[in-house]
């Protein structure tokens, strides 16, 4: 499959095909036979991820109370909410969906574009899919067209967007969100083209959550796949968007990156249907921020082979890459007392010192009880963060701890690749065991068995209908 990428790189930028046109004629295009049988494995594995994340996330206070602002504004409707009992009309599923998706912070991550690349897809597939009556078949080929779209646009910022102030994850994924909705609803190219011109004047999300640890990011995820519906529904009718969303003046990049950034346009479209991003997508470990993983393998490596205990340890330095540091390191006193679970995922301080004072990091160490035990908390001011010149980031969010004990030892341990990226990623059956463990917090572990097996069958008879129905918790 070959795709035009007859772009001139100047400082004007001058195209000869947009960026849209591009994805657009990608999208209608791509045919089942075009995608390798690794490609397809791994996209159902990150289905069946970004579903069992949903499904723990239902059981959260923060989550009911959402269900309860989108049931009084929208009633009730066919399509299912996972993890529940209950049916809302088809943009307020996605939006309730992606929120569940994206809420525990631990859904999957596309290193270089600094996105989560699933969690935007799978609720718009999920409600349209049941819409317009799709084979399971059809639906991996919708998302993946928006999740090889979605990192492509993310990567060609090079952490552009994050530096602006924005969450990529509600920026850039209305627009996967809008190419998966518009091949889901048969839309032309003409039409796909459109879709993301008119996305461009609906997509946001900030991250002015992080300095409280509020809960808006959370919703960040659903918003992007209502953009994207809405988009491809406007462009079915004849809705006309801009043709040039991402290049054009006050397109993407020129407004959401700062001015004087430096795109890497080549990136928007690099070997489509050809070199699959797909198989670049980090499924996450642990429950919190991917820049927080490689400081917490850090550290349990450290502890593992040095035997480490507490009481061994006088100072912990962090290093990882000066741009990361805004979000999970400053204000380091704030990110030594995170105020919320929400807060501890954004916290190196605490993820270091939960590993080194706990053995581990898991949903239960974002517990209010435990944000306030005081030795976490002693631990937590042991840790001091810098920047680190060796970081392979974006690609990799890579780290290195640091850790001097009270005989004077200087204790290192670096992880240059984060654990779950492209060249370290988690096996099947670790992505099989993470999904067991989250959706046996919402549901009976055969009606688990149910859904991962719906799922896995994505690619024989099953369908996104039956997928959704599976959610459901009866």
């Amino acid at each position: 499959m070959e795709y035009a990428e007859e772009i001139v790189s100047t400082p004007e930028f001058i195209h000869r095909i947009p960026i849209s046109e591009t994805l657009a004629a990608f999208t209608a295009t791509l045919a089942w036979d075009d995608i390798p049988v690794a490609v397809i494995e791994r996209a159902k594995l990150h289905i069946l991820d970004a579903l069992g994340i949903g499904l723990a996330a239902s059981i959260f206070d923060y989550s009911h109370k959402t269900l309860a602002a989108m049931r009084e504004l929208a009633g009730e409707g066919p399509y299912p909410v996972i993890g529940t009992t209950v049916r809302l009309p088809l943009r307020d599923a996605a939006q309730m969906n992606g929120f569940l998706i994206h809420a525990l912070d631990f859904d999957d991550t596309h290193v270089a574009g600094v996105i989560h690349a699933t969690c935007t897809a799978v609720p718009t597939l999920l409600a349209l899919g049941q819409r317009h009556g799709i084979s399971g078949r059809d639906m991996l080929i919708a998302y993946l067209t928006a999740i090889e779209a979605d990192a492509r646009i993310g990567m060609a910022a090079k952490g552009g967007f994050h530096r602006k102030g924005f969450h990529p994850t509600g920026v850039v994924g209305a627009y996967g969100a809008a190419l998966a909705a518009g091949r889901a609803a048969g839309l032309t190219q003409a039409q796909l083209r459109d879709a993301q011109g008119i996305v461009l004047g609906m997509c946001s999300g900030t991250l002015g959550f992080l300095d409280e640890g509020a809960w808006n990011k959370r919703l960040h995820a659903g918003w992007a796949s209502v953009v994207g519906i809405t988009a491809a529904a406007l462009a079915r009718q004849g809705f006309q968007g801009p043709s040039k969303p991402y290049e054009g003046k006050f397109g993407l990049y020129d407004c959401f990156t700062e001015s004087g950034e430096v795109i890497n346009w080549a990136d928007c479209t690099h070997d489509l249907g050809e070199d699959w991003e797909m198989l670049r997508i980090g499924i996450k470990p642990y429950p919190a921020c991917h820049l927080v993983h490689s400081s917490a393998d850090a550290m349990a490596e450290l502890v593992r082979k040095h035997q480490l205990k507490v009481e061994d340890v006088t100072s912990i330095r962090a290093l990882l890459s000066k741009d990361c540091m805004s979000l999970v390191c400053e204000p380091i006193e704030k990110k030594r007392r995170p105020s919320s679970g929400y807060d501890a995922q954004f916290s190196i301080p605490y993820a270091v010192a939960s590993v080194l004072g706990r053995g581990r990091l898991t949903l239960a160490e974002l517990e209010p009880e435990m944000l306030h035990d005081p030795d976490i908390l002693a631990l937590c001011d042991k840790v001091t963060c810098e920047p680190d010149p060796k970081s392979a980031y974006p690609k990799y969010f890579s780290a290195e701890v640091i850790v001097t004990t009270r005989d004077g030892r200087e204790l290192s341990h670096r992880e240059q690749v984060n654990r779950g990226a492209d060249l370290r990623p988690l096996s099947g059956e670790e992505v099989i065991a993470k999904f067991r463990a989250n959706a046996e917090m919402a549901c009976a572990p055969i009606r688990a068995e149910e859904l991962l097996c719906a799922v896995m069958d994505l690619d024989g008879g099953c369908t996104p209908e039956q997928v959704a129905e599976l959610v459901l918790v009866v």
